[in-house]
């Protein structure tokens, strides 16, 4: 019996100092270097305008950095610094059916980012990211164009973050 209580407080022991935790948010920041980020407006220069997509993206591009880093978000001059602008808000046939109309439209969005890391300038870049959904021809794009936008952008800012911080 007292093998197995000793075994018992052995196993617990070792199980308890090989435990290991940890928090996984997707960023690799060495926080002791990198203390904050600024995150300029994102105009849109597109030649389409939907009136709330610069701020909704904007916007969101914040959020992510806010709720999943501890950097400090400034509005210029931050240790990592991220401005650009949305360049394509574009509309496109898909999936042509009889009689030469299309079924389904494709919405696009692009947005070309600056980045610098003024800590690390081999990883600065300049680079395009883009995102689309399609939708049904039978819906009018006043419809749809807010939910659609609003999965563009996620994907999106997901896209930026995996680029400038997450370093997958």
């Amino acid at each position: 019996m007292l093998k197995k209580v000793c075994a018992a407080v052995f196993l617990s022991a070792v199980w308890t100092a090989c435990s290991i935790s940890y928090k996984f948010n997707g960023a690799s920041i060495d926080y002791t270097t990198v203390k904050s980020i600024s995150i300029k407006d994102f105009p849109n220069m597109s030649p389409l305008v939907y009136a709330p997509l610069a701020d909704k993206f904007t916007d969101q591009l914040r959020d992510k950095y806010v709720r999943q880093t501890r950097l400090q978000l400034l509005r210029e001059n931050g240790t990592l610094d991220l401005e650009g602008e949305i360049t394509g808000y574009d509309f496109a046939s898909q999936a042509v059916k009889d009689g030469m109309y299309a079924s389904m439209t494709r919405l696009t969005i692009t947005v070309r980012v600056r980045y610098s890391n003024s800590v690390n300038p081999d990883e600065d870049f300049e680079q395009s990211f883009s995102a689309y959904r399609e939708f049904s021809n039978e819906n009018q794009i006043q419809q749809v164009q807010d939910q659609l936008s609003e999965e563009i952008i996620k994907e999106i800012v997901e896209q930026i973050y995996n680029a400038t911080v997450a370093n997958w």
